[in-house]
């Protein structure tokens, strides 16, 4: 269950970037709890490349928290930025590259690749296949959200 908060802040986000020329999907729990996992939400995460970060900010502009730079950490590095829309913080990832096991990074994510489309409330959302979701959350060694992912694809919710 979608609490009225984040389908709120979700259709400003959505009605703001349907007609912009921005490839961007959900990501994270919301994008999970969109596709039938049971699972709490605690803020937006919208991927999007290199670009789109720096234009969802454009077009955001009077909700940014924290404006969009270039950000690394072991494991992952992204053009990162923040807003606090209805108090509901939404995060910004461009070009998103996790670290590989040899140290090296991969490609940013081809998001045409894996994005898939899901209709609520009169809204098609954009958002990561759960499968593609699992293997970057075993990728960035979150082992937790990528059980929940594994017993939801496997059908043991």
């Amino acid at each position: 269950m979608i609490k009225p908060e984040y389908l709120c802040v979700l259709r400003k986000i959505y009605d703001r970037l349907k007609s912009e020329n921005v490839n961007w999907v959900v990501t994270g729990s919301l994008g999970f709890a969109l596709q039938g996992v049971p699972i709490e939400i605690h803020d937006i995460d919208i991927q999007t490349d290199k670009a789109g970060a720096y234009e969802i900010e454009r077009l955001f502009s009077e909700f940014v928290s924290e404006k969009v730079r270039f950000s690394s950490t072991e494991k992952i590095r992204s053009h990162f930025g923040a807003l606090i829309i209805d108090g509901v913080k939404v995060e910004i990832m461009g070009d998103i590259q996790k670290r590989l096991e040899d140290g090296s990074w991969e490609n940013p994510v081809d998001l045409n690749k894996h994005k898939k489309f899901v209709e609520i409330q009169g809204m098609k959302i954009p958002v990561l296949s759960l499968e593609y979701e699992y293997q970057a959350y075993l990728k960035l060694g979150r082992i937790e959200k990528a059980a929940i992912l594994r017993k939801w694809l496997h059908g043991e919710y």
